[in-house]
């Protein structure tokens, strides 16, 4: 099961020291948009995988704006094809070379530059460049959450569930490719230590594996997810220093 927006996933699965250095780091989407110069190909290729990961997070900031879910899109597909057409980072450092700070910012101006213009904004010559039509229900409906919580923490536990899909989608992809579904599903709910989950010797009992084979398999399964989600979280900062400033504060904001 993928976390839940506001669900706490287990410090000690998100923990851990899974990070292998630089060369791990090298060739990440953030990275390569912070280093490129001009409009280079690969720098705006990267730049637009990163949009199309992180959209979610945008339209959430941008509904709690009083904005209705059409207006919402409307603005989300404009404040990425703007971004796209821009080519100009200059001012990521200003944020610290971190792609949800970075993002943040230039959404709050984009917004304000909209507010002063009153208008209806269409951009992109009608492409859907981000996959809207993925939005659950109950954010396509009139509703506000019904929660308390700013804009500035609905972005930021936006941005912390979307990064914890991405990990545990790539675990399972990575796990159904070898035949191992079953074990996935059962470990995921270890992972996410849900209320009734079934124990190691459950599952030992139900793959008819022994419980140490599975407590071993386990242990693979937790490595890989930390080292996942080092790698997720490489891709949106500017430097191998900044991932476990980045980790920690992901592990606040699910925690909160």
């Amino acid at each position: 099961m993928v976390p839940a927006d506001g669900e706490v996933t287990s410090q000690t699965a998100i923990g851990g020291n899974a990070y292998h250095g630089p060369a791990a780091f090298a060739t990440t989407h953030w990275s390569v948009v912070l280093e490129a110069q001009g409009e280079s190909p690969a720098a705006q290729e990267a730049l637009e995988k990163l949009c199309r990961i992180y959209w979610r997070p945008i339209y959430s900031f941008v509904r709690r704006q009083e904005a209705g879910p059409e207006e919402a899109q409307d603005l989300t597909q404009g404040f990425f094809a703007l971004l796209l057409e821009r080519r100009d980072l200059s001012t990521v450092r200003k944020e610290k070379g971190r792609l949800r700070s970075y993002l943040l910012t230039a959404l709050k101006h984009f917004l304000t530059d909209e507010r002063r213009r009153a208008m209806a904004i269409k951009r992109g010559k009608g492409e859907r460049l981000i996959p809207l039509e993925q939005l659950r229900a109950e954010e396509q409906s009139g509703m506000e959450p019904a929660d308390p919580l700013t804009a500035e923490r609905i972005y930021e536990r936006r941005w912390a569930s979307t990064l914890l899909d991405r990990v545990l989608s790539r675990l399972e992809d990575k796990y159904r490719t070898r035949g191992n579904a079953a074990l996935f599903d059962s470990f995921n709910q270890l992972l996410a230590d849900e209320p009734g989950a079934p124990s190691q010797a459950d599952i030992a009992a139900q793959l008819g594996m022994t419980e140490n084979a599975v407590s071993q398999a386990f242990h693979r399964f937790r490595q890989s997810y930390q080292s996942l989600l080092r790698e997720e979280i490489a891709n949106t900062v500017a430097t191998p220093g900044d991932i476990e400033n980045e980790l920690r504060y992901l592990i606040a904001v699910i925690r909160a």
